[in-house]
């Protein structure tokens, strides 16, 4: 079933993928991936996975999308009806992200009006784990954290208002006004920090070469996985997004924007979050390694303690910072959301409005059990399973199919019929050969890490949410489509 829907520009599609790409992961991983995986030397691992992997996957995903102009799974099920089940697995999981970011998403919330006054106090860890993301004490499920709990119901709440809208009067028309905004806070942060006493302690550490660690294969694994976490490879969600593009696009230029803004956004954010670091080493005698960390502890504890000790510029500097984590989550989770409602849209024949209200009860609902006191440990369970198990996996899966199975010969023409920079031969290989061995190594790697340290508790989500992917896209696979 032809996509019904189309952006009004490839502007429009732009800046609805650079917020795609552009989400949590710019902000507060890829400053930790470059300092543990030596520092400057860590961007030759870093510029090679962009070409063998970030560049060539999405120039697929952007090819396979605009050639059907189908949902992800009408595409699988049109290749051969027997992959529909792979697209829906592919689709489940990402759905299951997306009720777990929108979690996030609300502790940002929560900090986001908590820093106008500070009610984080003295104690950052202290109020993190009682009052927004409770701990790893399994004791504590039996109660929720009310904070997140209402920040949950107004995040979706956000989503199902841009979302229930056609693509461009919503995903476009939001990310047209968010992305700008975005990237003038973060600019305003950024040259701040860089202006910072002893923001050159951080930058020194961060970009202090470690030669000696290219030699690693851990390094250039580190590179490749912070690619496709950040760019979102391999989702669905820029084949979605490439779906409703007009004709005559420029494709392989398009994909060129979306990784060079990504790429200038992490990489000058990292500049950022150390200068701010290298400030906190500078006035409290803290050393920077002991700051040094990523995710939750680095945006929710580390930072609220810096914040504290910055005077009146910390009153201003905190709500910016929360205020562009949410614009940037935002949009990252439209991203997320859309391959499932597409899906379902094609699927079972609603209407967009009807898909998106049903798919956010049902998907607010599940992050509302996420909100309990052990809200931040469950959702890194799931936030591992799900990409160092389920979409990692698949990717490969992708190119195999798309490379091997369905022919890049019937893509390449559309690829190069109106963009200025052409593929052929060399992408083929990287796409057929390249990007599934070393997607596979990291998955190998991926599952190593993540039996080797699980608990029975964990084990025990890891199965449940793969019988209830299996499960659903068994079910959605076997019936039929509201347009046969």
């Amino acid at each position: 079933m032809a996509q019904q829907e189309q952006w009004d520009s490839t502007l429009s599609f732009l800046f609805a993928m650079i917020g795609v790409a552009v989400g949590l992961g710019n902000i507060w991983r890829f400053s930790y991936v470059v300092y543990t995986n030596g520092g400057g030397s860590f961007f030759i691992p870093y510029l090679v996975a962009i070409a063998l992997m970030g560049i060539p996957f999405l120039i697929l995903e952007y090819g396979i999308g605009f050639f059907f102009k189908k949902s992800f799974t009408e595409i699988m099920k049109t290749i051969n009806p027997k992959l529909e089940i792979i697209a829906w697995i592919l689709v489940l999981f990402t759905f299951i992200v997306t009720i777990y970011y929108m979690v996030i998403l609300s502790w940002d919330l929560v900090y986001l009006l908590s820093s106008f006054t500070f009610n984080w106090g003295t104690d950052a860890a202290n109020y993190f784990v009682n009052t927004v993301g409770g701990s790893s004490n399994l004791s504590d499920a039996s109660f929720l954290l009310i904070p997140t709990t209402i920040g949950v119901i107004i995040t979706w709440a956000i989503l199902w208002f841009i979302s229930n809208k056609d693509v461009d009067k919503g995903i476009g028309k939001a990310s047209k006004i968010l992305i700008p905004l975005l990237f003038v806070i973060m600019g305003i942060i950024i040259v701040y920090a860089l202006t910072l006493p002893g923001a050159y302690i951080g930058i020194n550490a961060l970009l202090n070469p470690k030669w000696e660690m290219l030699l690693d294969v851990n390094i250039w694994l580190a590179a490749f996985g912070q690619i496709i976490f950040s760019l979102s490879v391999g989702e669905a969600l820029a084949l979605t997004y490439a779906s409703y593009l007009p004709e005559n696009a420029k494709l392989t230029d398009n994909v060129l924007i979306v990784v060079a803004t990504n790429s200038i956004f992490e990489i000058c954010t990292a500049f950022g979050v150390f200068s701010i670091l290298g400030f906190m080493t500078y006035t409290s005698g803290t050393p920077l390694i002991q700051l040094v960390t990523e995710g939750t502890g680095l945006i929710f504890i580390v930072f609220p303690m810096i914040f504290n000790i910055m005077g009146p510029i910390g009153r201003i500097l905190a709500p910016m910072l929360f205020l562009a984590i949410l614009f940037a989550g935002v949009t990252s989770a439209l991203g997320l959301f859309e391959p499932m409602l597409s899906s379902t849209h094609d699927k079972l024949g609603w209407s967009r409005r009807k898909t998106t209200t049903i798919l956010c009860i049902i998907g607010c609902t599940f992050s509302l059990i996420l909100t309990t006191g052990i809200s931040s440990y469950i959702v890194g369970i799931i936030d591992s399973f799900v990409n160092q198990f389920g979409v990692i996996l698949l990717i490969p899966i992708q190119a195999i199919i798309f490379g091997w199975i369905y022919g890049l010969d019937n893509i390449i023409p559309v690829l190069n019929e109106h963009s200025t920079i052409k593929v052929g031969r060399t992408w083929k290989l990287i796409i057929r050969y390249i990007a599934p061995i070393v997607l596979f190594v990291l998955w190998l790697f991926g599952i190593v890490q993540l039996f080797s340290n699980a608990n029975t508790f964990e084990i025990t989500i890891y199965l449940i949410i793969t019988i209830a992917v299996l499960g659903f896209s068994i079910f959605f696979s076997r019936k039929e489509s509201a347009n046969e």
